[in-house]
């Protein structure tokens, strides 16, 4: 289902990528779309990953490639933008959200990265929510012995 925001003044907006962005300039946070052209090319891209790849998949196996794609990904990185917060990391935690609950331990270490990074993003102020809190076994999380 494509999500739909009826404004006040105008056509309703519909995808969640439009809405998002629509809504972060109007609470003038441009901030979380990127500050340079790079940024922003970044954060568009992954705004898309999230839309492509990981609301349209469903198995296991699409389930797997998300997960070590991200994990590549977030090897040098503290956010998907690289050293910045965004709104392709708040987007994106939403859509792992799910996934990220599932995992077992031994999954979660496999995907040390990823793990890393949800757990950075679910403590952020104001992005946790109405979601639950997932458990993370701290001392592997933030050591570098594998």
């Amino acid at each position: 289902q494509v999500p739909v925001l009826q404004t006040n003044n105008g056509p309703g907006l519909t995808g969640l990528m439009t809405i998002a962005a629509h809504l972060v300039r109007q609470a003038k946070k441009d901030q979380l779309l990127g500050s340079t052209a790079e940024e922003k090319a970044v954060v568009q891209q992954w705004l898309e990953y999230r839309v492509t790849r990981v609301n349209g998949g469903s198995s296991k196996e699409d389930t797997r490639i998300i997960l070590k794609d991200l994990n590549m990904h977030l090897e040098d990185k503290v956010y998907l933008a690289g050293n910045i917060f965004t709104l392709a990391d708040i987007l994106m935690y939403y859509g792992l959200h799910h996934i990220m609950v599932d995992l077992t331990v031994q999954e979660k270490e496999k995907y040390l990265n990823v793990s890393r990074w949800f757990n950075h993003i679910q403590h952020y102020p104001g992005v946790q929510q109405h979601l639950s809190n997932v458990v993370f076994i701290k001392n592997r999380l933030y050591t570098n012995a594998h």
